[in-house]
């Protein structure tokens, strides 16, 4: 029997590329078996039954071989995974993954490059550099000009811009910076990013900093209203920091109308910060038939961009992009261990100095073999079929009398709810519990995954449509599945049973 492995036999370096190249290769067969054999986006086990499972696991006692934890990790996740690449996931802003960016996600993870310092990445910054220019440019902006930093996610991205306008408002304003604090405003959609308030929480701002704008009959924010409600703020004190604008809410998929907006922050007397939540829409960056839904984000002094979203990323990879490099300043800073003034002066190039992370992963290597594999319109195209997937899957609603739809979206999403044609009457609160139950069922029964929302008081499903490989075919048996066990839940009438 041979002896059980050093510890220093797992380490990845030049003695062991064999070992590295077996696991590899057998967590990839893992995995790949797993997908030939997936039948459903999730196996609908229950979280009570499955955690027993996993208590059961003890960590103190190892396997010792990569292959044994991998049968083990088999029954303990991968059995049970939610599966993003399935057709029948419908529910939340989770892509199906390309193949290139898996490829440079290993990659990643073998050199293990901080994306801090260029002692620690070399290439790796400028690669970071490059697609912060590149990305710059989409959005129109001048990449001589802009700047940006990657982050984990559209949270930290409008976190970060929110600093920022923070401080830019702070040094514009002219008054003490405690005195300043508690009277910037925010302004973002009633249906902006949750984000958006946890930021300003974050921030130190006043509990009611976030100032919520009404929207339009197409869930838009309301420029009309913005622009009252900047007024009235400033008639009262306070000082207008920012608006935030979303391309592609997260419940409705629609953009702000973009261009009013800038024109409003523009012509304010005194500097407030554009802000654009791009983190769904973004994707549109590469479209080839839609990038003019964006026009306006231009204009923008900052804008987030979630390439784990519509560029069918891992995640996570997100960006910050600002229109000017110095706007960035108020971050910066300087470590003598890590990234001294001197090297600054030097022109050593680093990213840590911009970033609200100081250890950062390598996530800009995804999109840049995804790039350079498959080119920017061909993301742009898949982005686009499932846009085209959601305007088919909003025909179909609107056609059939026992659904209720929502506005349709810009982007990939579709809100609905079922009402049978006697639903008025039924109580309101026993649809909202039937669509509910609907949900639930497809997801224990292993049929599909899809999300819900409320609108208004009362509950509506959503898919969320981010998978080319989904058909009209598996949105109407869906929506099929989910009249059936909707019915199912509510009390027997004659129109219902006919």
């Amino acid at each position: 029997m041979p002896p059980p492995p050093e510890p220093t036999d797992f380490l990845l370096d030049g003695h062991s590329p064999e070992r590295y190249e077996r696991d590899l290769v057998g967590a990839v067969g893992t995995v790949s078996t797993r997908l030939a054999s997936c039948a459903a986006p999730f196996s609908g086990i229950d979280h009570s039954a499955l955690r027993p499972t996993v208590d059961a696991v003890d960590l103190d006692q190892p396997l010792d071989d990569t292959s044994s934890a991998l049968r083990e990790l088999d029954d303990l996740y991968l059995r049970d995974a939610v599966y993003f690449h399935h057709p029948r996931y419908l529910a939340h802003l989770n892509c199906p993954v390309v193949i290139p960016a898996i490829a440079a996600d290993a990659v990643a993870s073998a050199v293990n490059s901080s994306l801090d310092t260029w002692d620690q990445s070399a290439g790796g910054t400028l690669i970071e550099q490059r697609l912060i220019g590149w990305t710059c440019s989409r959005l129109g902006f001048d990449p001589d000009r802009a700047d940006g930093i990657f982050t984990s996610g559209g949270t930290q991205s409008n976190l970060h811009a929110l600093y920022l306008a923070r401080e830019h408002a702070l040094s514009a304003c002219g008054i003490d910076r405690v005195d300043a604090l508690p009277r910037l405003r925010v302004f973002a959609s009633v249906d902006g990013h949750f984000s958006v308030r946890t930021a300003a929480r974050l921030l130190g701002l006043h509990p009611d900093a976030v100032v919520t704008i009404a929207t339009d009959p197409h869930q838009r924010m309301n420029a009309h209203e913005l622009r009252s409600a900047i007024v009235a703020a400033r008639a009262e004190g306070s000082i207008p920091m920012a608006v935030v604008a979303t391309a592609g809410t997260t419940d409705f998929g629609v953009i702000d109308p973009l261009r009013a907006i800038s024109d409003i922050v523009h012509e304010q007397p005194e500097p407030v910060w554009l802000h654009v939540d791009a983190a769904y829409g973004g994707g549109l960056l590469v479209s080839p038939t839609r990038r003019d839904l964006l026009r306006g984000i231009e204009r923008a002094h900052s804008t987030t961009v979630d390439f784990h979203k519509s560029f069918f990323q891992p995640v996570s990879a997100s960006a910050i992009l600002v229109r000017r490099g110095e706007w960035m300043d108020p971050g910066r800073h300087h470590a003598d261990y890590l990234n001294p003034a001197r090297m600054t002066l030097a022109g050593i190039p680093n990213q840590v100095d911009k970033s609200l992370q100081t250890t950062r992963r390598f996530d800009a290597l995804k999109l840049w073999l995804t790039l350079r594999v498959m080119g920017a319109d061909a993301v742009g195209e898949l982005f686009d079929r499932v846009i085209e997937l959601a305007s088919a899957a909003y025909e179909l609603l609107q056609s059939d009398p026992d659904f209720e739809t929502i506005a349709p979206s810009d982007l990939s999403t579709v809100v609905f709810r079922f009402v049978p044609s006697a639903a008025e009457r039924l109580e309101p609160e026993l649809l909202d519990a039937a669509n509910l139950a609907a949900r639930a069922a497809l997801a224990a029964n292993a049929e599909a995954m899809i999300a819900s929302t409320t609108v208004d008081g009362r509950t509506f499903l959503k898919f969320t449509l981010l998978n080319p490989r989904t058909t009209p075919a598996d949105i109407a048996e869906v929506l099929g599945l989910i009249a059936e066990y909707a019915s199912a839940h509510l009390p027997a009438q004659p129109s219902l049973a006919s």
